[in-house]
């Protein structure tokens, strides 16, 4: 998520006061090759090292042994079924978890973390099987967002366990308190979000049991495992749709047609849209009778871009945006592992990352006026960093924010000096320094609340703060050892759950340099 738009303050007016410099646009229909979508990088940038990082990554201790966690032919499978009222703002759903008992011990109850409860009048469970016994009577709230489920029969290690979910959602409408979190969940006259839509198993930890979080005031509180979906939508509505399966899922939408966006491609099957996602940390989808749609090819990874009517060009700046800082990534952190990647057009505020589908408000779009020294192109770029930092390489996002935060926030940065290097005096000093970033950058997001303005306490740590440590770092291992650690950190806790103590100890491998020091700044 980024940390943008809700408290920009009086520097609103100084988004346009840095440098100046025209984006290059892409065609609103036709795609473009890597070549064409990301200029080449300045000869000083860190990228120059990447040349010598394969030679740097052989020669770096072995890493520690990763966070336990399910092995991959053993992660949850999600088969949802799904029919939405769009005008209603009314959805059905058939869902069933297959999974093998976590533990390495017997199990007695198993833990569903139902995000849609939070809101009031909004979730109806009509029927729960677990392992073929009717469970809808048994189940209890243990916190508005968590459903304790006893099991039936003693589940054992290793074996395959099936829970079977028919519920409703009245799809809210709500509206953030000032301060609060964006509300991304839910409709407004411009579109409908269906994100952490369906109720989900937590990982599970030996010794500690399920980890689920309660809601915080600001920031995430979902861990999730990958886990493999098969997910089906059907759409009741007199509108046509068009997803990328249509003939021509490009440009202005028809009288009469909604546009659906999704964390991966699409296949139409008699009205339904089907969608596969392997590994996927979260599965989310849009739909709007509004959305402008245009593409860009990078390598095999097609990128949508789906915005409102008003902001066609500044669409364009972030699917350019968005293509540059995939193809840079891809190169510094390695393999995106999906076929597409949407960036949306949000309404409400600040941006969202999802697996494969990235948000970003609309906000940003307004205020775009053509210069890459704006908060639309480093957020593009922000969320981008997300699908290494949160969807391929997990974190506790409760407890330890900073893990994928400062990492996409430090990512900015690296777009920068990379693509717009014009533009990075103007990113040092209205995204970072302007807020005067200070606080210990590993705390929790509950941690932060008891503080005067708290969420601007915790973004200038988490974030800000957390850009200007990895700063430090890099400045003192070199550019070879720095963008080393990246490539293997994410390489190592590919499509698993990283802990803060696992990132610093490989950071310490990479180089000789004492980095006591930077730690002891940044770190409590």
């Amino acid at each position: 998520m980024s940390a943008a738009l809700r408290t920009l303050g009086v520097s609103l007016i100084l988004w346009g006061a840095g440098l100046v410099v025209s984006t290059c646009s892409l065609s609103p229909t036709a795609p473009i090759s890597v070549s064409e979508a990301v200029s080449p990088p300045p000869t000083d940038s860190p990228s120059t090292a990447t040349s010598t990082m394969e030679s740097t990554l052989s020669a770096l201790p072995t890493p520690m042994t990763p966070t336990p966690s399910v092995p991959p032919e053993n992660i949850p499978r999600y088969t949802l079924r799904a029919e939405l009222e769009y005008s209603r703002h009314f959805l059905r759903v058939e869902q069933t978890i297959s999974l093998v008992n976590p533990s390495t011990q017997p199990l007695e109850e198993i833990l569903l973390v139902v995000e849609p409860n939070r809101y009031p009048a909004t979730f109806s469970l009509k029927n729960l099987i677990v392992g073929g016994e009717e469970l809808s009577e048994r189940a209890q709230w243990v916190e508005v967002n968590q459903l304790r489920l006893p099991l039936p029969a003693t589940w054992q290690p290793d074996e395959k366990l099936e829970v079977k979910l028919t519920y409703e959602l009245n799809l809210p409408s709500p509206q953030p308190a000032q301060g609060a979190r964006p509300v991304p969940f839910g409709w407004t006259a411009q579109q409908t979000n269906l994100v952490d839509w369906y109720p989900l198993i937590p990982p599970y930890r030996q010794g500690s049991g399920w980890l689920a979080h309660r809601p915080g005031y600001f920031g995430e509180h979902v861990v999730s495992e990958v886990a493999d979906y098969e997910v089906s939508i059907r759409i009741r509505d007199p509108l046509t749709v068009r997803t990328t399966a249509s003939a021509n899922p490009l440009g202005e939408p028809s009288a009469g047609q909604l546009t659906l966006a999704a964390s991966s491609p699409a296949q139409e099957r008699d009205g339904v849209f089907h969608f596969s996602l392997p590994k996927g940390r979260s599965f989310v989808w849009s739909v709007s009778h509004l959305y402008s749609v245009t593409s860009v090819q990078v390598g095999e990874v097609t990128l949508y871009s789906y915005a409102f009517p008003a902001h066609r060009l500044a669409g364009e700046a972030a699917l350019n945006t968005a293509a540059q800082a995939l193809e840079l990534f891809q190169r510094l952190f390695g393999d995106y592992p999906r076929l597409t990647l949407s960036v949306v057009e949000a309404d409400f505020l600040d941006g969202m990352e999802y697996d494969g589908l990235v948000f970003l408000s609309k906000g940003f779009y307004n205020l775009y006026q053509g210069s890459p020294a704006e908060y639309l192109v480093a957020i593009a770029a922000h969320e981008v960093a997300h699908q290494w930092w949160y969807a391929l390489v997990g974190n506790d996002q409760a407890l330890e924010p900073w893990l994928d935060e400062a990492l996409c926030t430090y990512s900015e940065r690296i777009y920068y000096e990379n693509l717009a290097p014009e533009a990075l005096p103007w990113w040092w000093t209205y995204r970072i320094d302007f807020y005067q970033p200070s606080g210990w950058i590993n705390g929790s997001i509950y941690d932060y609340t008891a503080l005067p303005n708290a969420y601007e306490a915790y973004r200038n740590a988490v974030y800000l703060n957390g850009a200007k440590f990895l700063e430090e770092v890099r400045q003192t291992v070199g550019d070879d050892a720095f963008f080393a650690f990246l490539r293997r950190y994410a390489d190592t806790y590919r499509h698993r759950i990283a802990t803060g103590e696992e990132f610093l100890g490989m950071l310490r491998a990479v180089s000789s340099q004492d980095l006591d020091p930077v730690l002891k700044k940044y770190l409590r």
